[in-house]
């Protein structure tokens, strides 16, 4: 851990009488909750741009025809991603509450 860190954690703990775990537990589901907003943002945002609600969605409107990909195609392979990157980090958070 990087000496800085280390020493922030120890003022937090000692100032709000908090363990130092509870301290890395608490940054650690902040950032995840934050990365989670952050990606269901972004999702949210190719979503509504193409009236859909899943990279399965997106995918029948190539089969269909409704949209070219040469227009679409990164914001199919970004939404792929960020929905990857949801799941994961759902899990995670899973893994940590239990």
């Amino acid at each position: 851990m990087h000496i800085a860190t280390d020493k922030a954690i120890d003022v937090i703990s000692k100032e709000f009488h908090i363990s130092r775990d509870t301290v890395l537990d608490e940054g650690i589901r902040y950032f995840l909750e934050k990365k989670l907003r952050e990606i269901k943002s972004e999702i949210f945002r190719i979503t509504g741009k193409y009236k859909i609600s899943s990279v399965k969605e997106f995918d029948e409107l190539y089969k269909k025809g409704i949209v070219e990909e040469k227009d679409s195609w990164e914001d199919f392979q970004r939404l792929d991603h960020l929905e990857f990157k949801r799941d994961e980090i759902k899990k995670i958070r899973n893994i940590i509450e239990e």
